[in-house]
């Protein structure tokens, strides 16, 4: 596997874009949602967390397959990398269509429940609904182009994910413009997109890996374990950071009875969406490389590695954060022409470009403790400071100070830089170097 390997540079630079371009489809969603009213937008955005929180559950799958997958890579085992694609695979296809089933039906009572403003609440049900129901792709998608770039194929789901953008963009324009279908339009186009997204991954991993014609394999009960293991602490890492944000959504609708805040939220989410973009693919990269050399045992390497990736995110997303927060108000006039939103949203760029430098170190050298198998770690820690700084600052600074979302938004700064103390801590510590998954031939 060494000398077929792709250096940092060549795994990182398609899934940035790729990341890019789904975090412009939910720009473009937001764009264009703007022609409907602020409020459509902060129901959509509202949903989508909303969403998130249920579907977080595939990512027991998801990131412990890809741990798997990359280190068994790394010794020269492919088989057994196929087997825990086949078994992830099974394992989210009937999550996917219990979770579906559930959205659909139970749209209105979850969003009632969590407490989603009155303004918002018709559109995020209708959105919910269509997008929520069709979370079985949420499911799959990953499954496949996980498979994809543990194996070095970065390229392809890029494709797929830049097909399902353009064909996304058209279907919002005809939806919203010609057949003034509103939020319903824009949801049953991003559901089409993933759909389009879904069969190219699918049909570039059977053209491109033969990994299943190797006859390695391990007990399936064995391979499992090895998912589970790191999957089950990251779902649950998941799981409450999506509560969180669930609570902090909560509390931001509480603050006012027009969704200001909330929109605010929205609105600001989709700008730095760009530079977390960033982030999110070093992380990415550096994780499918860290499989790579543990599962080769070359561990100095990878403690270089980790090093390198997360100190040019830090460089990276400081500069980006600091351009969009210079032209806030530049960006915010392609969204809306109100003065205050205008205003509130500048000010939570510039405490997001703190937030940002936390998160990009916190998501790659958590991301390479998760790829090592010290997952649980990882899940410690942010059970700790997403609730005492996150949830806890917004409550305090946001509700009880009268900070309101510029509240909340230091609260979740402050959360995001103390996490990334403790995972560059834990790596520097070598603890990781003894969390191998793979059995060895």
């Amino acid at each position: 596997m060494k000398d077929e390997r792709k250096s940092l540079t060549q795994l990182f630079v398609p899934i940035c874009f790729e990341t890019l371009c789904y975090m412009l489809a939910g720009m473009v969603d937001t764009l264009m949602l703007s022609s409907v009213n602020d409020q459509a937008v902060g129901a959509v955005g509202t949903a989508n967390t909303y969403i998130g929180v249920f579907i977080i559950m595939f990512s027991v799958v998801s990131s412990g397959m890809i741990a798997v997958m990359t280190q068994y890579i790394g010794a020269g085992r492919n088989g057994v990398a196929y087997q825990a694609k086949q078994l992830g695979l099974v394992f989210s296809a009937i999550l996917g269509i219990v979770l579906s089933f559930f959205l659909f039906f139970c749209a209105e009572p979850v969003l009632k429940v969590v407490g989603v403003a009155d303004l918002l609440l018709n559109y995020a049900v209708t959105y919910m609904k269509i997008v929520g129901g069709s979370c079985i792709l949420n499911a799959l998608i990953p499954i496949f182009s996980s498979y994809l770039r543990a194996f070095g194929y970065t390229k392809e789901p890029l494709i797929a994910t830049l097909t399902g953008n353009v064909l996304n963009f058209i279907l919002n324009a005809v939806f919203l413009f010609v057949l003034d279908m509103g939020v319903t339009g824009v949801a049953i186009a991003t559901v089409i997109s993933r759909v389009v997204n879904l069969i190219i991954v699918i049909f570039a991993g059977m053209h491109l890996i033969h990994a299943g014609k190797e006859k390695d394999r391990l007990p399936n009960k064995v391979v499992l374990g090895q998912i589970i293991r790191v999957g089950l602490p990251s779902a649950m890492e998941s799981a409450l950071y999506n509560l969180a944000m669930t609570i902090i959504i909560r509390f931001l609708n509480q603050m006012d009875a027009d969704g200001l805040n909330v929109t605010a939220r929205s609105y600001a989410v989709q700008i730095t969406n760009f530079s977390f973009s960033v982030g999110a693919a070093l992380a990415q990269a550096n994780a499918i490389l860290t499989g790579w050399r543990i599962g080769a045992g070359e561990y100095d390497e990878c403690d270089k590695g980790t090093k390198k990736a997360a100190l040019i995110g830090i460089v990276v997303a400081t500069l980006v954060e600091t351009l969009f927060a210079v032209f806030s108000g530049v960006l915010m006039g392609f969204f809306t022409d109100d003065a205050v939103m205008i205003e509130l949203v500048g000010k939570l760029m510039v405490i997001d470009i703190v937030l940002e430098m936390g998160r990009v170190s916190n998501l790659v050298f958590g991301n390479a403790l998760k790829t090592s198998g010290d997952a649980v770690f990882t899940t410690v820690i942010a059970a700790i400071f997403m609730y005492a700084c996150a949830v806890g600052g917004t409550y305090i600074l946001g509700i009880r100070l009268g900070m309101l979302v510029i509240g909340a938004y230091i609260g979740m700064a402050l959360d995001e830089c103390a996490r990334a103390v403790c995972m560059f801590l834990r790596w520097r510590s070598g603890k990781w170097r003894e969390k191998e998954l793979i059995q060895k031939s």
